[in-house]
């Protein structure tokens, strides 16, 4: 546990000389530092997300900092492991990561918003033969995680003098350990449960839910910026989640339809020149848009159209 702790910290020291190295004439030392996950399925839906909201920017080839176009803003590409270390730590300014991560990392900074993926929870599992019930039966007894803070803090509460929980480190497959028989139970995420259920493990408890979040070091002097970033993010969450539905209805009609298509805050009626007759636009969630414009056929409702938003500011 200690040498893989060491080997962490060494890597950690390793990825800031060398980000430290590549900003050297690259950063300009006013801009803003956004802190990102490097690789996988988290930089490329933290990417999407980024380019959605308008901060575009080009990495170049080995290349781990990135300027953004038109802003003060320099991307940090770092393990999403490191990222609440290093904006808790004051190197950079903000960053997006998992809340698991900044609660198992135990740094201060600011949740400043919930991203919206990333869902999957922080659970007990133990072995489906063993039939384990209750998380207290395995008190005492040998949990392997990548997630030693918050075992350790979970298990201490239930310990005793007599009985203390050994909590190992490992830094991947953590489902193989049962099968190992290096421990009896494991705490690990779980999103789909798939790789859970062929471990042959099954969950005992759920410690926390999680998703990805962006973050801000407490004394950031671009605040600014922090503000700017959630409400463009804000508005693409808003954008992916909606579309716009515009029609035209009856007099008799159009408060039974507004009824049916609310908005956001209140759909926007205008008027047509024939005096009868209103426009009526709304934003409507996707999941319900089939079902909507079937209620607003059914009331005499007309050129019944729908688009696409790209993104919004509410």
């Amino acid at each position: 546990m200690s040498t893989t702790t060491t080997n962490n910290n060494n890597n950690n020291d390793n990825i800031t000389t060398t980000t430290k190295k590549q900003r050297e004439g690259f950063d300009p030392p006013e801009n803003c530092r956004l802190a990102i996950p490097k690789k996988g399925r988290l930089y490329e839906k933290v990417t999407e997300m980024l380019r959605g909201a308008g901060i575009e920017f080009r990495r170049e080839n080995r290349l781990d900092v990135a300027l953004c176009v038109g802003k003060p803003i320099t991307l940090v590409f770092l393990p999403a492991s490191d990222i609440a270390t290093y904006v808790g730590e004051g190197d950079v300014d903000i960053g997006i990561t998992g809340q698991d991560i900044v609660q198992e990392s135990g740094v201060k900074v600011t949740e400043v918003m919930e991203l919206g993926f990333g869902q999957c929870q922080l659970c007990v599992q133990a072995p489906v033969k063993n039939h384990v019930r209750r998380v207290e039966d395995l008190v005492g007894g040998r949990i392997v995680t990548s997630f030693p803070n918050i075992t350790k803090k979970f298990f201490q509460e239930m310990d005793t003098a007599k009985q203390t929980t050994s909590v190992n480190f490992v830094s991947g497959s953590v489902e193989a350990a049962c099968g190992l028989g290096l421990a009896d139970a494991v705490v690990d995420l779980v999103e789909t449960g798939t790789t859970m259920r062929a471990a042959g493990l099954e969950v005992v408890h759920e410690i926390l839910s999680t998703q990805a979040i962006l973050i801000s070091n407490p004394q950031t002097p671009h605040q600014d910026i922090v503000d700017m970033l959630k409400r463009r993010l804000d508005g693409y969450i808003t954008a992916t989640k909606f579309k716009l539905v515009m029609y035209n209805v009856s007099l008799d009609k159009l408060e039974r339809a507004c009824a049916i298509t609310p908005g956001k805050r209140s759909p926007t009626v205008t008027a047509l020149d024939d005096p009868q007759f209103k426009a009526v636009s709304a934003l409507v969630a996707k999941t319900e848009l089939s079902e909507t414009m079937d209620e607003l056929h059914d009331i005499g409702a007309t050129h019944i159209l729908v688009f696409d938003v790209h993104n919004s500011l509410m």
